[in-house]
């Protein structure tokens, strides 16, 4: 018997939500600047086994019984940034099945260990944060590989209309009935947009003026299960006409809110749930009867290893070890992501890559070079940059393109090429990983 008034239940499986056992709402007060508006979070790591994605880990189990697709060997196999991989392995449990999760080693090692621990076979590959459906290398391709094995099935979080549903079944009917109807905005961050699609059309079938408001990261973001623009495009359940606000955050802002949602709300949140909250106060007014609910998906716990590389001071010893100088030279680097004058698009880079063929450096590590770069790059590590000067071009206005894996570390070598002079000089946003998947021309040696 499952009683959520006594909070006693048959199994696990009944603690996930509905509208008579919602994941809660929390009213946000010391880290919001309005004076009218109410911003609220819902906060989505009350499911039970700790995110969001839980609602579509179910609701796509249950779908496939439903419809008798799941083969009688009962193995499953999914590629995943880390919560729906989560889900799905504490739902194999309960139902006897077996997991394969394909993701990429970017992903947090707290989330990678925890599938392990929940008992699935963790497939690691080189692919972005979340699985990029065009990477024929990548964690969607390797998944769709498996599944053609007859003894396996693929769910498919990327194509399967059971991801909406869940939320459109879920999410949706809670907002409404915990706002009493009188919810004026919904915010999320976008990476497979079951969120944002179904609870979207929920809420607009019961008010057709209610603000559906989606939230993206940069290019070469580090926050997991959130995709950039050019990555929701290839996205199913990306539909921006559909949406009365698109906004982009970057990392700083992000884990910046993260931080204060912690220590100032007192409230648990992780990086993604910093980022949809930055979305939510760049697009909604502060007027009288705004009520806006926000999407936190999961709390901070699993990225402890991705909020020490943001946040100074986390790690063992870095208050102590790291000097005013070194956050110094941190911030500025942080900054040069959203510099014009600084960084380059992909698409521009390749463009400008055909028609001008300027020199493009790539500063990884050797052992990354060797194994793909972009066509013509010459090998420039990072720490080789200063004694190495005499390889650079001597007029300092010939066209310079730096590279690294994401669009990080070539921030670096931007800043010491411009400290020498040259003028026309970008790091290329993304790095060889958007290169890659623009289908750009790229070698190995």
């Amino acid at each position: 018997m499952n009683d959520h008034s006594l909070r006693v239940y048959d199994s696990i499986v009944g603690l996930l939500p509905s509208v008579d056992n919602p994941t809660p709402l929390v009213r946000l007060n010391r880290v919001i600047p309005f004076e009218h508006t109410e911003v609220y979070a819902k906060l989505e790591w009350y499911n039970p086994f700790g995110a969001i994605k839980d609602r579509v880990a179910f609701n796509m189990m249950r779908d496939a019984e439903d419809r008798g697709v799941i083969g009688a060997d009962r193995n499953l196999v999914e590629p995943t940034s880390g919560n729906t991989g989560l889900g799905l392995a504490m739902l194999a449990n309960v139902n006897g099945y077996s997991l394969t999760t394909t993701l990429s080693n970017q992903i947090p090692l707290e989330k990678r260990t925890m599938l392990r621990l929940f008992g699935a076979d963790v497939v690691e590959l080189e692919d972005d944060l979340c699985p990029a459906p065009w990477a024929p290398e990548g964690a969607i391709a390797r998944a769709h590989e498996i599944a053609e094995q007859p003894e396996f099935h693929m769910l498919n979080q990327y194509e399967n209309p059971a991801n909406p549903e869940a939320h459109y079944m879920t999410t949706g009917p809670e907002i409404w009935r915990q706002t009493e109807g009188t919810v004026t905005h919904f915010v999320a961050g976008l990476g497979t947009c079951g969120t944002i699609s179904g609870t979207g059309r929920y809420l607009k079938e019961q008010d057709p003026n209610v603000q559906v408001l989606g939230v993206h990261p940069n290019e070469g973001h580090d926050i997991p299960g959130v995709r950039s623009v050019r990555q929701l495009e290839q996205t199913r359940f990306f539909h921006p006409d559909e949406y009365e606000g698109l906004v982009e955050i970057h990392d700083k802002e992000a884990f910046e809110l993260c931080l204060r949602l912690n220590r100032e709300e007192s409230i648990t949140a992780g990086p993604s749930s910093g980022l949809a909250l930055a979305g939510a106060l760049r697009l909604i007014p502060d007027e009288p009867g705004n009520v806006a609910v926000v999407i936190f998906p999961d709390s901070v716990f699993k990225y402890a290893s991705s909020v020490v590389k943001h946040l100074a001071g986390l790690g063992p010893g870095q208050a102590s070890s790291r000097s005013k100088r070194e956050e110094l030279f941190d911030e500025m680097i942080e900054n040069t992501r959203a510099n014009p004058d600084l960084t380059i698009d992909v698409a521009s880079a390749h463009e400008l890559w055909e028609k001008q063929e300027p020199l493009v450096i790539d500063v990884r590590d050797y052992d990354e070079y060797r194994e793909t770069h972009v066509q013509g790059a010459v090998s420039i590590p990072l720490e080789e940059l200063h004694d190495r000067r005499s390889e650079l071009p001597e007029d300092r206005h010939t066209p310079v393109l730096t590279v690294c894996q994401r669009g990080n570390i070539s921030l670096s070598g931007v800043l010491f090429l411009t400290s020498l002079g040259y003028q026309n000089v970008r790091s290329i946003t993304g790095g060889t990983n958007a290169w890659q998947e623009m289908g750009y021309a790229t070698e190995s040696s």
